[in-house]
């Protein structure tokens, strides 16, 4: 059975291209181009590991670790960060991410820093 990643980010191109590259790491993928109801939206998909940028309309991806690693059947599925910021300027915020991905990035890096949490 597919591993399923859901994959919460506004620019339709990253999304885009981050859905395919997953697909094609034979993941199960769920892009969505923001939310502002960050449980039912993974009470829905049920995914193994969350992978958001921080930079959204509606919640941002900081909003998003919180209420994920702060609700009690959610804390435990893994949440990877991905920003342009510099990952000292988002620590500032504490948002209990599990990783964290450097835009632009390597889409091999990328898949490898999933697998981690598969």
């Amino acid at each position: 059975m597919k591993k399923k990643i859901l994959v919460i980010e506004d620019d339709t191109e990253i999304l885009d291209i981050t859905t395919q590259v997953l697909n094609n790491a034979s993941f199960e993928v769920t892009g969505v181009e923001g939310t502002d109801d960050i449980i039912s939206l993974v009470k829905d998909h049920r995914p193994d590991v969350i992978l958001t940028d921080y930079m959204l309309p509606g919640l941002s991806g900081g909003q998003i670790c919180t209420i994920i690693k702060t609700t009690k059947e959610t804390a435990n599925i893994p949440v990877v960060l991905m920003s342009a910021y510099h990952k000292q300027a988002i620590a500032i915020g504490n948002f209990n991410y599990d990783a964290y991905v450097k835009k632009p990035f390597d889409i091999n890096y990328l898949v490898s820093v999933i697998k981690r949490f598969i």
